[in-house]
């Protein structure tokens, strides 16, 4: 059986509806969903140090598949934040691609010029 694939706008939308349904976007709430982001990563950094068998007590303790779901977990907090923030995931969208396409012209600049 394989999964049917679902874009992160999709989860995002499914993750808010149930969410605000629990916990109406507040600004206690907004303020916890902004945190989440932090939780997460503090989720990265132990896989990371798990991976890498960095704690001599614990050893190599993580699996790089553990490591790249909670990196996606970050995007997701990170993008249920913005949406918060935004209104919905469609401004959230909005938004970011906006940020990445004001900033791609100077990455773009920094890649030619290494290449150089």
């Amino acid at each position: 059986m394989t999964r049917r694939q679902i874009t992160l706008p999709q989860h995002v939308a499914a993750l808010l509806s149930w969410l605000n349904t629990a916990n109406p976007p507040t600004e206690h709430e907004i303020a916890m969903r902004i945190m989440k982001i932090g939780e997460e990563f503090g989720e990265v950094v132990a896989a990371y140090i798990g991976v890498t068998g960095q704690n001599p007590r614990k050893g190599v303790s993580a699996t790089r598949a553990e490591l790249t779901g909670e990196l996606c977990d970050v995007i997701i907090a990170a993008m249920a934040a913005l949406a918060t923030v935004a209104g919905d995931v469609k401004q959230a969208e909005h938004l970011l691609n906006e940020h990445l396409s004001a900033r791609h012209p100077r990455l773009s600049a920094l890649v030619r010029a290494g290449a150089a």
